[in-house]
């Protein structure tokens, strides 16, 4: 048996996803980049053992993109599977990441699978496809993106259950370091607590917070024998801005952690 994806659960999480998924319901996940949102999704497919089509949404994703579409080849045309297709013909779980991303005259495609129907029309072919009992949709997105051009349509976001991740606390985000990363407890605490110091200045001139996933990057630099300073600098806070007066700003917060 595959080993499944490491994952530290927040709150009843796990469990409002098994419950989605017994009972055939769609889930969106709301949360900031990097806190954990597609290794939940991972770790719960794993642990359903279903199949996961992962589906990056962006603003050219069309409905052909996720449904499928007539491709030309050796002097035919043949119709060939998206990945949303893919998935309720396979019973396995479509997760679109950042789904705000998308045009919403595209997300439109997603509706009658997520009301009792639960059927894919596929206008192209004319083939209605009945979603099986192991299908579910999921869809994610970073609340902090969202404005007045690009959200989820009401019609759209109410139809699905919502749960709402963050950062992890200090004491779980340490657990997350020495696991993924192999680094000691001590230094787990000096990185989380510099997480948080740099978090606490998300609102000046700051887009994104320190996430957990760039903690994991910067931990495994320091694991891996890179200096610190340097492995803050390159995993923590040249991510966050091209500004140079903003990333000095920023390390002089990580040289009080790690400097002299």
């Amino acid at each position: 048996m595959n080993e499944l994806p490491f994952y530290k659960p927040q709150g009843n999480e796990i469990e409002l996803f098994e419950h989605a998924y017994r009972h055939q319901l769609p889930l969106l996940i709301k949360g900031p980049t990097g806190c954990g949102k597609t290794r939940f999704v991972n770790h719960m497919a794993a642990r359903l053992g279903r199949p996961v089509y992962t589906v990056s949404c962006h603003d050219d994703l069309t409905a052909a993109d996720l449904v499928g579409r007539h491709l030309i080849g050796e002097g035919e045309t043949f119709w060939s599977d998206g990945p949303l297709t893919r998935a309720v013909r396979q019973g396995a779980i479509c997760y679109l990441d950042e789904v705000v991303e998308a045009r919403k005259d595209t997300t439109v495609v997603l509706h009658p699978l997520t009301d009792d129907r639960r059927v894919l029309p596929i206008e192209r072919t004319g083939e209605i496809l009945h979603a099986p009992p192991e299908f579910m949709l999921i869809v994610s997105y970073n609340p902090g993106y969202q404005n007045l051009l690009k959200g989820l349509k009401p019609s759209t976001r109410q139809r699905f259950l919502a749960t709402r991740f963050d950062f992890p606390q200090a004491e779980l985000e340490q657990q997350i370091l020495v696991s993924e990363s192999g680094i000691d407890a001590a230094l787990a605490k000096r990185l989380v607590t510099l997480a948080n110091a740099l978090r606490a200045l998300k609102d000046h001139d700051l887009e994104e917070a320190a996430s957990t996933r760039l903690l994991v990057y910067t931990a495994t630099l320091i694991e891996g024998g890179y200096a610190p300073l340097e492995a803050c600098r390159a995993a923590l806070v040249e991510p966050l801005s091209d500004d140079e007066e903003t990333v000095a700003a920023l390390m002089d917060v990580v040289e009080v952690s790690f400097g002299g």
